[in-house]
C-alpha cells in the first residue's frame, strides 16, 4: 500500500484543480482515483483530456461505455474501479443482471453487451493481440472496425485509473460501497 493524498479540489496542486471540478460536476463527488491522479500532473492531464474525447466524441452509448469500462475494471482485478462503474453502468442503463455477469466475470447475455466485454477483456488479457475470432464476434454484434480502436480509448483510460487506485490501495466513497467487489489474486 502507498501513502498517496486523495486530493480535493481545495487541497489539488493547480494543473488539477478544474479537471476535479469538472468531474465532480459530472458525478456529483471526485473520483478517488482522480483524487490520487492529481498527484502527476501528465497522469491527470491525459486521464482527463482521454476520458473527455471517450465520453463527448465517441460512438457508444453511455450503457456500452460503462460496460467496457466495467469490464476493463474486473478484468484488471480493481476493486474500486468495479464498484465505481458499477455505479455508472446502473445509472446508465445497463440492467443489474448484465452488471451482475461482468463483475462475475462472465459475458452479458444481450449480445452488443457480450461483444463490447468480450473485446476488452481480449485487449487487456492478450495485450492488444487480437485474432479474427475477435474481430469477427465484434462485427456480428452490429459494430464497425474503427469502434475496436475506440474500445482500445476506453482501455487505456481504465488502464490509468485502475492502476492508480490498485497503487493507492482507495478505499470505497460512500456512494460506492454498497458496490463492493473483490478481486480475484
Amino acid at each position: 500500500m502507498t501513502d498517496f493524498p486523495i486530493h480535493t479540489i481545495d487541497t489539488a496542486p493547480g494543473h488539477a484543480k478544474q479537471p476535479l471540478a469538472s468531474l465532480h460536476e459530472a458525478f456529483g463527488f471526485i473520483p478517488g482515483a482522480a483524487g490520487v491522479m492529481a498527484n502527476s500532473a501528465p497522469l491527470m492531464s491525459s486521464f482527463f483530456s482521454a476520458f473527455g474525447h471517450f465520453r463527448g466524441e465517441g460512438t457508444f452509448t453511455g450503457a456500452e461505455r460503462q460496460v467496457v469500462l466495467l469490464s476493463n475494471a474486473v478484468t484488471n482485478n480493481c476493486a474500486w474501479a468495479v464498484a465505481f462503474h458499477t455505479l455508472e453502468a446502473l445509472a446508465d442503463g445497463v440492467p443489474p443482471a448484465e452488471v451482475a455477469a461482468i463483475r462475475q466475470r462472465e459475458l452479458p447475455a444481450d449480445p452488443r453487451f457480450a461483444a463490447l466485454s468480450a473485446l476488452s477483456r481480449a485487449l487487456i488479457e492478450r495485450r492488444g493481440r487480437l485474432d479474427e475470432a475477435d474481430l469477427a464476434g465484434f462485427r456480428a454484434a452490429g459494430f464497425d472496425r474503427d469502434q475496436v480502436l475506440e474500445v482500445v480509448t476506453g482501455v487505456a483510460i481504465s488502464t490509468m485509473t485502475n492502476y492508480a487506485a490498485n497503487v493507492a490501495d482507495l478505499p470505497l466513497e460512500e456512494p460506492l460501497r454498497e458496490h463492493a467487489w473483490e478481486p480475484k489474486h
